[in-house]
């Protein structure tokens, strides 16, 4: 991706990105870090970083809390995936790794944190392609015998769950259609945790159809789920973030109500954050909404 330069001829302008008529896109959001997988010496939890695949190239950063220790005991796995507009963001970076790391020492659960294909590197369909061959990888290990031992060894695959935040969300509503299109063999999803989900019904639509090249326009089901993936959600219920403050609130909240319309026979949760923004938790991670927003999280894999 080129740098900004002295253009003025600037031809789109996005949330995240604008692009200029000669082809080159510049962020307009701060660029990220990435860290090192470790074992945290204050929770014990340990994470690793594990290749899916490397034509297209996967990866994951896996999570195992200290509670792995016991080994009779199998713990639920959470499959998360981070957000950032489908053009930004790490599943490697400080805020992901420190998120899904709490999540994964609060609540006992393993995680595995996909690293998914972006824009413009790797535009849509990669997003998708990528977190479903994550979840595919994470299924082989429902017998004992995939590739990677600590799933092998901890995981409870009668207890898995998906979730992520913003576009991750978005994603996830994907991954779990998909489940109950096609299933998942050995694996039981047992719910769906949707924060500050995107869909299609803001301005971002722009930016969503700009990435994805072989759109089906607005009425796209990525965009805009359809009644009869909502009806055929492969997971037995679903928690979903609204932020009062969030431009997304609105769509979260279709979201929720065209699930409940469709006939799907699970049970779903809406929880708004009063006076927040757009997944404040992950900036705010010590504000007391922050704090009561993980605990939901934690009860709703162990519930």
């Amino acid at each position: 991706m080129a740098a900004a330069g002295n253009h003025s001829d600037v031809e789109h302008v996005f949330r995240f990105f604008r692009v200029h008529k000669d082809g080159t896109i510049h962020r307009t959001h701060p660029s990220f870090d990435k860290i090192p997988a470790a074992d945290d010496l204050t929770t014990g939890v340990r994470s690793k970083d594990v290749t899916i695949s490397t034509d297209p190239p996967v990866s994951a950063r896996i999570f195992l809390p200290k509670s792995a220790d016991d080994p009779t005991r199998k713990l639920p796995l959470l499959f998360y995936v981070h957000g950032g507009g489908f053009c930004m963001q790490s599943a490697f970076s400080t805020t992901y790794h420190n998120y899904v790391s709490t999540i994964s020492s609060s609540a006992d659960v393993i995680a595995v944190s996909v690293e998914y294909g972006l824009f413009p590197t790797r535009p849509i369909p990669a997003c998708y392609e990528d977190s479903w061959a994550a979840v595919q990888w994470v299924a082989t290990h429902a017998n004992g015998t995939g590739p990677d031992q600590w799933l092998n060894d901890h995981a409870d695959f009668n207890r898995v769950f998906i979730g992520g935040d913003s576009a991750g969300g978005n994603i996830t509503h994907t991954l779990v259609s998909r489940v109950g299109s096609v299933g998942l063999p050995g694996v039981k999803v047992v719910g769906a945790i949707l924060s500050h989900p995107y869909f299609g019904g803001t301005d971002d639509d722009k930016m969503w159809l700009y990435i994805n090249k072989e759109n089906e326009g607005l009425q796209d089901r990525r965009l805009k789920p359809a009644a009869e993936d909502l009806r055929r959600l492969g997971c037995e219920k679903v928690m979903v973030f609204v932020a009062e403050k969030d431009h997304l609130n609105g769509v979260g909240r279709s979201y929720v109500e065209e699930l409940k319309k469709s006939g799907w026979k699970g049970t779903v949760e809406m929880k708004e954050n009063k006076g927040k923004d757009h997944c404040f938790h992950l900036r705010e991670t010590k504000d007391e909404q922050a704090l009561a927003l993980l605990q939901t999280v934690c009860s709703f894999m162990n519930s």
